[in-house]
Order: C-alpha cells, then structure tokens, then sequence
C-alpha cells in the first residue's frame, strides 16, 4: 500500500523548488514559469537526494547564459545555507548539507523529513536577513554576504523636457495631424503622448569612521550592488578625508571591487569629520553638477569630531543642490534609539529621509527609499 503522507511531502517539496525559482527571478535572472516547471520536473526524475544532481539539474533549466552562472551559485547557496558562507567556483557546486545525507533509495517520510529542514534553514536565513550586521560572526557575515544577490535596487527617476509616445496622457495633436495627412484628410485614430522619464544620478557617501568600523563592509557591498544595478551612481567614502571609489566599484566581481577599494582608501577607522569632506564634496565635485539633481544618500552614525555648525551650514548646502538627500544611520532602526548626537542633529533639518540601515532587510527599504525619490 502506498504511503497516505506521500503526496503532501511532494508538495512540500515543490514549494520549496518553486521558492528557490523566485528567489533567482527576484536577482533578476530570466526564470520564466517554463524553466521553472522544468526544473521542478527534473529533480523529480534524478532523485533529490542526489545533491549534484540537484545543483546540475537547476543550472540546465534556470541559467540561459554564462552571465547568470555566478548570480546562479550565489542564490543557490544563500537558499539552501551551504555552512562555508560564500559560493564555491563554478567547477564545484556548493554543498548542501541539508541534502546530502539523503540516499537514493530512501522513500518517501525520509525526503519529508530533509524538506523540513530546508524549510528550517530558509526560516533561519530569513531570520539572519533582519540581524544586526556589526553583531553576525564570520561564518554568518559570509552567508550574509552571498544574500546581496537578492536585493534589486532601482533607479529614481525625472521628467524630461520631451514626450514620447503612449497609450494614455495628453494628445499629440503633431501626430495626430500627420496620421490624417497621410490618409489624405480622412480621420485617423488619436495619437497620445506623455513626458519622457531619465534615470536620476545617485551620489552615495559612506562613512567609514571608526565608529561604523562594524557596518562599512556590508554598505561597500550595498554601494556595489546599487552601483551594478542603478544607473549613473557616483560613490565616496567619508572620514577624515573624502576618497572617490567609483572606479573601484565598476568591476562587477564584489570581491575584487572591495579589494580596489580598500586600497584607496586611506581613513579606514580613523576620525569622523563630515562637515569638512563634505565641504570638499560640494567645492570640489559639487561645482561640477554631480549632486544637482541627484539623490544623495549619506549612510553614517553622525558622530562628529569636527565643528557641528559646519555640518549643518555644508548640509544646507547640499540641500539646495540635490533632489533628494537620505540619512542612512545603522542605529535608527534599534529599540530605544533617540538622534541625540550632535551631527545628527546639526543634519536633520536638511534631510528628506532619516532611515534605518543595519540590516539587509533595511538595506532593501534603503532601496524602496531611494528609488521612490
């Protein structure tokens, strides 16, 4: 007699096969609901026991191109919790412990009993999305940083001066006109149009002051991934100096762009003194139009070691150029926070957002912030 308990462990299964396709589409991988079908398809039939297999069958069906191998390995880790942190190479699939203790021949409560683990290790990697980075170990900050892959950032967005054409808005009578010339008179159909969207440059100053020493990993990492995926993005670190990363930040390798990074810069927790690089920001770079417009996100704690009331005259500064400034500081969104520091409140009254920034569930309402600006 068949097992009564089979077909819900199957489904059980399938949720979780079908939640590893969503979470590689979320990274921006092409997974339509055919490759999804097949992938779930193909673990049924090679045993998901078999590890390997497992990995394999979902590079076959999931990745359409060599680009989406890396992003591939990255999601897969993440999703299963590989125990090493980071991806392995693509030479070697990552380890997935969760599955490999399973025997081909094993029946159907024993393939149960491995799909409430996954479950277990998804809520785990759930759970580990909204810790506080200063505090994770080495071994959680490794698979912490394999979970980047999973935020989307989006370009804020300006109106231009021109149209173009659409199904609704405002009616293009030039077009609608030429359309009835060329019938010769006769009535044609309405031509519409509306104002054309640019993508708005992103300015991003991270302090790597001693005081963040425990957060400027994980937002050079941010800064990585807006920069990848965000348009024009301009990056500098703050301190005792200003350091202009962009250039380091372009290689699309994170870990290679962080190396670069840390090579050029020279303040690594050293002194704060924002209101001095920014001044050197606004004369130096400002002058030059990279913050008009733009949307300015600062992620620091506001502890100042210089003059506050230089701050504040150098935030209003910025104020007046940019779009749109946003305060990331990592400890906003800890219980019993109160903005009592001295840069913090010499800033506030020129910020638009004051948000939180210790997490990668708040790295992604940075993103929502940013882009809706």
């Amino acid at each position: 007699m068949s097992d009564p308990a089979a077909p819900p462990v199957r489904h059980e299964a399938d949720e979780v096969l079908v939640g590893f396709t969503r979470a590689l589409r979320a990274t921006g991988l092409p997974v339509t609901q055919d490759r999804a079908r097949t992938f779930v398809e193909a673990v049924a039939l090679v045993g998901l026991g078999d590890q390997r297999a497992t990995y394999t069958a979902g590079r076959a069906t999931l990745c359409g191109s060599p680009d989406d191998l890396v992003r591939y390995d990255q999601v897969f880790t993440a999703w299963f919790d590989a125990r090493d942190g980071l991806p392995r190479g693509r030479s070697a699939p990552p380890s997935v412990p969760t599955l490999s203790g399973l025997a081909a021949d094993e029946g159907p409560g024993s393939v149960g009993a491995a799909e409430e683990s996954v479950h277990a290790r998804a809520s785990a990697a759930e759970v580990l999305r909204h810790r506080d980075v200063a505090t994770l170990s080495a071994a959680e900050k490794g698979r912490l940083d394999a979970m980047f892959a999973t935020l989307r950032p989006r370009a804020p967005v300006r109106r231009t001066a021109r149209h173009r054409a659409w199904h609704r808005g405002r009616v293009d009578a030039s077009r609608t006109l030429r359309a009835s010339l060329r019938r010769l008179g006769e009535p044609a159909a309405i031509e519409w149009r509306r104002r054309a969207v640019r993508p708005r440059r992103i300015v991003l100053l991270v302090d790597v002051s001693g005081s963040m020493n425990g957060y400027a990993d994980a937002l050079l990492r941010l800064a990585h991934r807006i920069s990848q995926g965000a348009g024009a993005v301009e990056t500098f670190t703050v301190g005792t100096r200003l350091t202009h990363l962009t250039r380091a930040l372009r290689n699309r390798d994170v870990e290679r762009a962080l190396v670069a990074a840390g090579d050029a810069v020279p303040d690594w927790s050293g002194g704060t003194r924002l209101g001095e690089t920014l001044q050197v920001f606004l004369d130096r770079w400002g002058r030059r139009g990279m913050a008009r417009g733009a949307v300015v996100v600062i992620f620091s704690d506001g502890w100042e070691r210089g003059d506050t009331a230089l701050l504040g005259a150098q935030m209003a500064r910025l104020r007046r150029v940019a779009h749109h400034v946003v305060w990331v500081n990592p400890h906003r969104g800890k219980e019993g926070y109160e903005p009592v520091q001295q840069g913090v409140l010499a800033a506030l009254p020129h910020v638009d957002d004051f948000v939180a920034g210790h997490s990668l569930a708040t790295f992604a309402e940075v993103l929502e912030v940013v882009a809706r600006a």
